[in-house]
């Protein structure tokens, strides 16, 4: 009986399904977070099944700290989380002056929170049941300066997070690494084709599946000497 699962948090559309779906295809059966699309996250819950794993819907805000213990407490019962995709995430488009105080705690609370709640939630599973790994999906907007002010300071403290905590459980067997992807196709573009946001940004832009490979590769069994790493995504965009 398979009982190994993979959470992945922001998981009904873009580049969080795609994960979820590569890892299905992987062997894993799935936990799915969502914070409010139920049709989204239902259809990438049946493609799953389809590939012939289990899937779990797991809807709650990963800012939320209550919300996130009392789910993850009943749908983590007799199962081993195998792997953390922390990949739950919050846009904000204002310059740094007109950014809230509202848009700057909801970025930070998504981000740094979610990342927060959910580690350490799962943590302690993966431990347990002696490994695991957790994969955090920052951006290129942890490394360049050409983005919002609230959004390089949460997807650069994740980084920050991912080093300091693969330093801290390193004499585990739980691996904490991060992806930081360039530019990616997704519903970010609105109704714009694939080589319209290319010539919109004028960087050729990745599909989801870019990132969900790199995902599986951490994943697997070859990667089993890489700890505390990002690894970037994004066609040259940023070397």
């Amino acid at each position: 009986m398979n009982n190994n699962y993979a959470l992945i948090t922001g998981a009904s559309r873009g580049i969080g399904a795609s994960i979820a779906k590569q890892l299905a295809k992987d062997g894993y059966n799935i936990l799915l977070n969502y914070k409010s699309n139920d049709l989204k996250a239902k259809k990438v819950c049946d493609e799953i099944k389809k590939i012939g794993r289990k899937c779990e819907l797991l809807k709650f805000d990963v800012s939320d700290s209550k919300s996130a213990k009392t789910k993850l407490k009943s749908h983590m019962k007799n199962k081993k989380i195998k792997i953390l995709v922390n990949n739950a995430s919050h846009t904000v488009m204002q310059s740094f002056l007109q950014t809230t105080e509202k848009d700057w705690n909801n970025i930070i609370s998504v981000v740094l929170g979610g990342f927060y709640n959910l580690t350490q939630n799962v943590l302690p599973n993966m431990i347990s049941n002696n490994g695991g790994r957790i994969i955090n999906i920052t951006s290129i907007g942890a490394f360049s300066a050409d983005v919002n002010v609230g959004y390089a300071a949460a997807k650069a403290g994740l980084v920050g997070a991912t080093r300091a905590l693969a330093n801290e459980i390193k004499k585990t067997n739980v691996l904490v690494n991060a992806i930081a992807p360039g530019p990616i196709y997704t519903d970010y573009f609105g109704n714009k084709t694939k080589d319209e946001a290319s010539l919109s940004i004028g960087h050729k832009v990745g599909v989801p599946e870019d990132v969900a490979n790199m995902v599986s590769f951490l994943c697997s069994e070859k990667a089993n000497y890489i700890n505390g790493q990002v690894f970037h995504i994004n066609g040259g965009m940023y070397i």
